[in-house]
């Protein structure tokens, strides 16, 4: 099997993916074709079927198993199949594993890490609540450790969430040592919080997709309400301190029109927006060069970047 990730651009492909969504589409000049979204354990791939009614496209759904033929060609800076046959397969035909797109990074290990900047915060309050979550709350853990961070942008696989969680956590770390007026223990408390609510946004592999409450309320919303009940369970927990995380929580997204409810008006809001974009955009930036790995060119325009991408090229001594 050649996985999604060691996919390039003039490549045939022959294999068996998971349909990790189908959407029916039209084409400015009213032609049908379908939306597909092709997953193994490595990522996933935007696809296009140009011509669903073929005799040699299947019948096939979300969440199917399919034996995909098609070609890879780069479309804007990103690689996507064009689909000639689909075939839905047998159970037996595929090993669930190589679907999963799981971190590269251990996820015991992670966990351990977040654990030990739980460990090293001072104030009770706020230990207290990072604790009720990350150490007394069986399910929330075991949501937390498995959940992806997106569904398709960055860290969107299983462990992904504690990835860019400990990831962001780091970085607001390191701030406060080169920047001593921010609070270290409501930016790490908040840092460690910003993405609670992805647990409830969206579901667990191999669905990924955004749950009811997801679309209606989101991450930022949900977030800030389950540290508010969180933080009621513990006795006289300061309703100013609650606030500031929440307000945090609530401001991460830096601007409205990037779905924040709140602007930044805390240093320590400010911080967790820097680091929480910063650590989306490099490694939504890594998996692409990853996705190109075979073009040492340039990689075409990205919307998200605003920029015509390519790979850093390396030069040796005196070349």
């Amino acid at each position: 099997m050649k996985f999604i990730r060691d996919l390039k651009e003039g490549d045939r492909v022959f294999d068996i993916y998971l349909c990790k969504h189908k959407q029916a589409a039209v084409t400015k000049n009213g032609k049908a074709y379908e939306n597909v979204i092709l997953q193994d354990k490595t990522g996933t791939i935007d696809a296009k079927v140009w011509e669903p009614g073929n005799p040699g496209i299947g019948d096939y759904d979300t969440l199917d198993y399919i034996e995909v033929y098609g070609d890879v060609n780069n479309f804007q800076g990103t690689l996507q199949v064009s689909v000639k046959r689909i075939r839905v397969c047998r159970e037996g035909e595929y090993n669930p594993a190589d679907y999963l797109p799981v971190s590269a990074k251990d996820n015991d290990t992670m966990y351990l890490e977040l654990l030990e900047y739980i460990e090293s915060i001072q104030n009770s309050y706020l230990k207290k609540l990072l604790e009720a979550f990350f150490e007394e709350d069986e399910e929330f853990v075991k949501k937390f450790r498995q959940s992806s961070a997106a569904k398709t942008v960055h860290h969107g696989f299983v462990g992904g969430l504690l990835e860019h969680t400990l990831s962001v956590t780091k970085l607001c770390d390191y701030y406060c040592s080169a920047y001593p007026i921010l609070n270290r223990d409501l930016l790490l408390t908040a840092a460690m919080c910003h993405d609670i609510g992805k647990v409830k946004e969206i579901s667990l592999f191999p669905e990924n997709d955004y749950t009811d409450d997801g679309q209606l309320l989101g991450h930022i919303v949900m977030g800030s309400q389950m540290v508010a009940e969180r933080a009621g369970t513990i006795v006289n927990f300061p309703h100013g301190l609650l606030t500031q995380v929440q307000h945090c929580i609530l401001a991460h997204h830096g601007k409205y029109e990037y779905g924040s409810p709140k602007i930044p008006a805390l240093i320590e809001a400010l911080a967790l927006n820097y680091a929480d974009d910063t650590d989306a955009k490099l490694e939504t930036f890594k998996e692409i060069l990853e996705n190109n790995s075979g073009n040492q060119g340039w990689l075409g325009y990205n919307r998200l970047f605003e920029s015509n991408l390519r790979a850093t090229r390396s030069y040796t001594d005196g070349r």
